[in-house]
């Protein structure tokens, strides 16, 4: 049979594969490099013409970078890619992922400007990752690159290799900041981040944030180097804002981090988590060093990253409550896909980071959250607003039937009689102001210096 020439021609430079089964595989990029990926199945007797050709047949078509390998995606392979509201970055861990996510937000276009420098944290160095968030976003954009002590991993050196960070600008010669010992290819040029504890290295951040923009910080991030899973909303602020983020212990602040909030004492200090988290001890202490301090904390990380997404004060704060909005939802087990996906929260569609606490399973209040801001229409939707949401991870960090489930919930929806969106129903978008459940206290309170509630 002759096929289409526009078919012949895709088929000589693309995979083509026949089966008489479904085969549960797609092609992924190597390295972290994936780009598009797209299965097209046809359960057809004949895709391409008359005939009476037998069995199932199935067309795989893959576009991506070099050295391309094969990973389990499903039976199918767009839901566990891409859906109409989500796209997956489905590496096997978060240095595919940041790897993936970096080449993803900084695409060869022609006229783009040239990247100046990437970051490199160890993969045993979660909060050196978030930290770096903040160099992720304008005006610097360094995307989070994951290292090991000792070795770089394939996929970063091939994310860095298409890259290709020139130095220059503010950066000088500079073309790697490599932070926690995370070791760095070779041909490059690097400069330590120095640090050994948490607080130290995001001090070293910031102080390398202030002196590449040239800009004191209007709010800064207090979150705890302990729990992971209240941390890591705070990267996608980070990247997204500018300010950064300094750690805690539960009950006593670091002196590198009342270093840091010294030198920044006009800021204001917004602590990310509960008081079973961050103590009103540790309040008290920069209380006495910061102008203004306030909590914005739930139950439950799950929980508190919704309140930090829904939290707006003033020129702080995501405050995503319409639709609209691009998000990325990240397992609590991966605290680096927080890294990872802060390029991704910084550009496109930008928007907050939410969290899940399983894998095969949406948590109760991440499905309400999202129903509430589910985007809906009257008579065009073609003039309506849409949310997509990046996964972070493959199969093993956030399951394939709940990507399904979110992009349900993401789906622009009529309103009408019987069809109306979760977004319609309330002056503010169906979705409550941050606070506790009906009749409990608001669980953002605000401090003075002395740590007294105002």
């Amino acid at each position: 049979m002759r096929l289409p020439k526009p078919i012949q021609n895709a088929i000589d430079w693309l995979r083509f594969d026949v089966a008489s089964r479904v085969d549960r595989r797609v092609l992924l990029a190597g390295g972290g490099a994936l780009l598009v990926v797209l299965i097209v199945v046809l359960a057809l007797i004949n895709p391409f013409g008359g005939g009476n050709g037998g069995g199932t047949k199935e067309v795989t078509i893959a576009v991506a970078t070099d050295n391309a390998q094969q990973a389990p995606v499903g039976v199918l392979g767009f839901p566990l890619v891409a859906t109409r509201n989500t796209t997956r970055i489905s590496g096997p861990d978060p240095v595919d992922d940041a790897a993936a996510a970096a080449l993803a937000t900084h695409p060869p276009a022609p006229e783009a400007a040239k990247l100046e420098a990437v970051s490199l944290v160890p993969d045993d160095g979660w909060q050196a990752g978030i930290a770096a968030s903040v160099l992720a976003g304008p005006p610097m954009r360094f995307p989070v690159l994951i290292s090991q002590h000792g070795a770089v991993p394939d996929a970063s050196t091939q994310a860095l290799a298409q890259l290709d960070p020139q130095g220059g600008g503010a950066s000088g010669d500079v073309q790697v900041y490599a932070a926690g010992g995370a070791s760095v290819p070779s041909g490059l040029k690097s400069q330590e981040v120095p640090g050994d504890s948490p607080a130290e290295i995001a001090n070293s951040i910031d102080q390398l944030r202030q002196r590449v923009t040239r800009q004191e910080p209007e709010h800064i991030v207090l979150a705890s180097s302990d729990q992971e899973g209240y941390a890591m909303p705070a990267a996608s602020w980070a990247a997204r804002s500018g300010d950064p983020v300094l750690f805690t212990g539960r009950n006593q602040v670091p002196a590198a981090t009342m270093a840091a909030l010294r030198r920044h004492a006009a800021a204001t200090v917004y602590v990310l988590g509960p008081e079973s988290v961050i103590s009103k001890d540790a309040v008290k202490q920069v209380g006495r060093v910061s102008a203004s301090v306030q909590r914005v904390g739930a139950t439950g990380a799950v929980q508190n990253a919704l309140l930090f997404a829904r939290f707006s004060d003033g020129t702080f704060g995501w405050n995503i409550n319409d639709p609209g909005h691009g998000l990325e939802l990240a397992n609590t087990d991966r605290p680096l896909d927080a890294a990872a996906a802060s390029s991704l929260a910084s550009s496109g569609k930008w928007g907050p980071l939410l969290l899940t606490d399983t894998t095969d399973a949406l948590p109760p209040e991440l499905r309400s959250f999202l129903l509430d801001i589910k985007p809906g229409y009257e008579t065009d939707p073609t003039r309506a607003v849409y949310n997509h949401i990046w996964i972070m991870g493959d199969a093993t960090a956030i399951g394939g039937q709940v990507q399904a489930e979110i992009d349900e919930l993401a789906e622009l929806a009529p309103i009408g009689a019987g069809g109306g969106a979760g977004n319609q129903g309330t002056a503010n978008g169906g979705i409550a102001q941050p606070g506790g459940p009906e009749g409990e206290p608001n669980p953002t309170t605000s401090t003075t210096p002395s740590g007294k509630k105002k």
